[in-house]
């Protein structure tokens, strides 16, 4: 599909969408509570979808109504399924990786082309320490009987590894610690896990700054509400960068949510040329790039873990501007967005098949005009994103 965007301004309300990270989170430690839990404010994205997928092949009941989901976790890890979709979500695949090594039995967790290059060393390492199975290529399968205890992991490569263990060691009986090799990357997205947990009255907490203690069967079946989205909602607010009015509402003040920074970084990016790190927020890289290059340029630092996101975002994004006159530097661990005179792309841009690209994409459109071929990656995390923006007044026409 291809989106059309013409130069607009956009003004008006609009509510952030439910947090992809929070609602898979919540969804499955409704699952592994047991019991049966009502989970509020959902969008049925793919990577959603992909979680409630796995979780009902895990033995699960989940019944959709409306935003909400009711599941009775009764059944859950009593069934082994020999194969998990994960579709294109990394966090299902992590997530539920450590899940599937409580259960000796050999479970397969297929996915996408992408997500299955995208680098799975912590849970090998662990498997060849602990002696269980480990088998990788176009899908990933395990085997071992995880039990609560002690456990080292490398803290560098993704903190979804550290809460997929977390997740594991909570169904399990009895006491477990995770020691994380520094550095640790995005340390808030553990500090989300660990704020869903307490949800559920679930016990697993820092003990250090490396440390996590977990509590073995701690959770408490109860009904919750995903919070709004900050990662998705920096889009809706990146057109205030640019002359819109957009005023985005339901997130959450004191949420744990990393990329609620991205509200002092578009403030730099809008009075001169930063460096910002993003080790802790990668994610708002590419529209911190879009805005840099339609504002004042930029240094971006922390950058090593956009080549392993669902595209080489750095990459995928220095390419895209190129066609804009914006020549960015991308290097290992460092990303120079240079300040440009830009113009309308002659050729249409490319989507790389990561809904962040693509979000970027049409922030820049929307002052340059142009055309993005592959919108639909939106579905991954935010489906409605051109109908929300359009209704704001994005000049846009989708086209299969």
């Amino acid at each position: 599909m291809i989106a059309r965007i013409k130069p607009s301004r956009l003004s008006g309300t609009a509510a952030a969408p439910p947090s992809k990270s929070m609602a898979h989170r919540m969804l499955l430690l409704a699952a592994l509570t047991g019991g049966r839990c009502k989970v509020d404010n959902l969008a049925f994205s793919e990577d959603v979808l992909a979680m409630l997928d796995c979780i009902t092949a895990l033995g699960a009941v989940c019944e959709k109504s409306g935003n909400s989901v009711t599941v009775d976790g009764s059944g859950f890890l009593k069934a082994a399924p020999e194969r998990l979709m994960c579709r294109e979500s990394g966090n299902t695949l992590r997530f539920l990786i450590p899940l599937c090594l409580t259960l000796d039995r050999r479970i397969t967790l297929c996915g996408s082309k992408r997500l299955m290059e995208r680098p799975q060393s912590v849970y090998e390492d662990l498997c060849r320490e602990r002696g269980f199975t480990y088998e990788s290529g176009e899908s990933v399968t395990v085997r071992g009987s995880l039990d609560s205890g002690e456990y080292t992991v490398d803290g560098s490569v993704s903190s979804q590894f550290i809460s997929g263990l977390i997740f594991a060691l909570l169904s399990r009986s009895g006491d477990s610690r995770i020691n994380i090799l520094p550095p640790f990357e995005s340390r808030s997205y553990v500090e989300l896990t660990l704020r869903a947990i307490s949800a559920f009255g679930g016990s697993a907490r820092f003990d250090g700054e490396y440390t996590v203690a977990v509590k073995g069967q701690s959770l408490t079946p109860r009904d919750v509400a995903v919070e709004g989205d900050f990662s998705n909602a920096a889009f809706l607010d990146a057109f205030n960068c640019i002359g819109s009015s957009v005023k985005v509402t339901g997130l959450t003040d004191d949420s744990a949510q990393g990329d609620r920074v991205y509200r002092g970084h578009f403030a730099e990016l809008c009075a001169g040329c930063p460096t910002v790190d993003i080790t802790d927020c990668p994610d708002l890289g590419p529209v911190l790039m879009a805005i840099a290059a339609l504002k004042n340029g930029c240094t971006l630092t922390g950058t090593r873990r956009l080549a392993i996101k669902e595209s080489d975002r750095g990459e995928a994004m220095r390419v895209e501007l190129e066609k804009l006159g914006c020549s960015v530097t991308v290097e290992e661990n460092r990303i120079t967005v240079p300040k440009a005179a830009l113009h309308r792309p002659e050729t249409p841009l490319s989507g790389h098949n990561d809904h962040r690209i693509v979000m970027s994409e049409a922030v820049l459109c929307s002052v340059l005009g142009g055309s993005i071929e592959g919108c639909e990656a939106v579905r991954k995390t935010f489906p409605d994103f051109f109908e929300v923006t359009k209704m704001l007044g994005l000049d846009v026409r989708i086209e299969e």
